[in-house]
């Protein structure tokens, strides 16, 4: 039972103490590490494939350019890092930051298999308490794993301080569907069916009901965007994908 002095924070549809709320997290991602990747599969068919493509097209990463450092934060198999580097000129380095050592032994694993491998390295913290100094990346990434931070304005403060000036940051998160009707029976399906999938994959449906959960605690697309802008971003802008069941927030540090 959660002590009625204590901060509490969501954790799906439950309120649990702040100080609990990484480690249940923690414990979310290390029952899933070994099938992230299909996991996110069935939580959005596959498009989620297309939507990180989306998110590094919008994120144009110079092809023919000097020193070009690029942040990962949440992505231990390494799928948006992947994506930046193939798309990125020779001098480009990613950094995989993530808070599960397990998911990232299985993006080193999946990189130990690439030509750049010599151009990612990977890095455990938390995104609300980064070990980088400020003023260090070009480019921040985040995709689907702001939710799962305890407090996401800390995570986002520290994403503008290791920016330098003129660097962009970049997240992708499930949010919130536009079209009325539809949403309804968006939310109907994923709420039932995701967590009975998930059983069958990984044999405990706990984490895909959290993980469900989570999507429809997040901000909507504008408050979302008015956390950036509070972090220090300029020039935040949003782009909603099927009719906003995703969307990609950009903002740039001035």
């Amino acid at each position: 039972m959660v002590d009625k002095a204590e901060k509490t924070t969501n954790f799906g549809f439950k309120q649990v103490a702040e100080h609990e709320k990484q480690t249940l997290v923690h414990n979310v991602f290390e029952k899933v590490a070994d099938q992230y990747d299909l996991m996110n599969d069935v939580m959005t068919a596959g498009m989620h494939r297309i939507w990180k493509d989306a998110l590094i097209d919008w994120a144009a990463p110079p092809k023919h350019a000097g020193e070009f450092r690029h942040l990962d934060v949440a992505g231990g198999t390494a799928d948006i890092a992947f994506r930046m580097l193939e798309k990125a000129g020779k001098n480009a380095h990613s950094t995989v930051c993530d808070i599960n050592a397990h998911m990232l032994k299985v993006g080193e694993q999946r990189a130990a298999k690439k030509s750049y491998r010599s151009r990612i390295e990977f890095l455990c913290g938390n995104a609300e308490c980064l070990s980088f100094e400020d003023n260090y990346f070009d480019i921040y990434t985040i995709a689907f794993g702001i939710r799962n931070v305890t407090h996401m304005d800390k995570a986002l403060r520290e994403a503008f301080r290791v920016l330098k000036p003129g660097g962009r940051f970049l997240c992708l998160e499930v949010s919130k569907m536009q079209v009325a009707g539809i949403d309804k029976i968006y939310d109907a399906i994923s709420m039932n069916l995701v967590p009975k999938v998930g059983e069958l994959i990984v044999g405990d449906a706990g984490p895909y009901q959290y993980l469900v959960e989570s999507t429809r605690k997040f901000p909507p697309q504008e408050k979302f965007a008015q956390m950036i802008i509070d972090a220090g971003f300029s020039m935040v802008d949003y782009r909603n994908y099927l009719g906003g069941v995703a969307a990609i927030h950009s903002g740039y540090k001035i």
